[in-house]
This record gives structure tokens, C-alpha cells and sequence, in this order.
């Protein structure tokens, strides 16, 4: 096996692992922004859309 080829296949090995990286970084920055986005919701809570309201009396 010569140079030129050895090296182009460790090149698409680089290549590889770096876009692994910057994918698995881009998804992480990804899950944050969502973390934070749910975190700064407000946690107000809803009333129940009929409890309290409506009684089913059918026997």
C-alpha cells in the first residue's frame, strides 16, 4: 500500500470523526437551548377543562 493512499484513508477517518464531533456538539447545544426554552416556560397552572363542573348522574 503506498503513501498517497494510506493517507487519503486516514483523511476520511478525520473527516469522519470530525463531523461526528461537531454533530454530537450541535445536538447538545440543541438539547440545552430546549432545556432552557422548557425551564423559562411559565408554570402556571391550568384548571382541569370540567372537573368541578360537570357531574354525570346517570345511573
Amino acid at each position: 500500500m503506498d503513501i498517497n493512499s494510506i493517507m487519503s484513508s486516514q483523511l476520511m477517518e478525520l473527516q469522519q470523526a470530525v463531523q461526528m464531533s461537531v454533530l454530537k456538539n450541535a445536538m447538545n447545544m440543541g438539547t440545552v437551548a430546549a432545556i432552557g426554552m422548557l425551564e423559562d416556560m411559565p408554570q402556571a397552572s391550568a384548571s382541569h377543562p370540567y372537573k368541578g363542573s360537570v357531574v354525570d348522574v346517570q345511573a
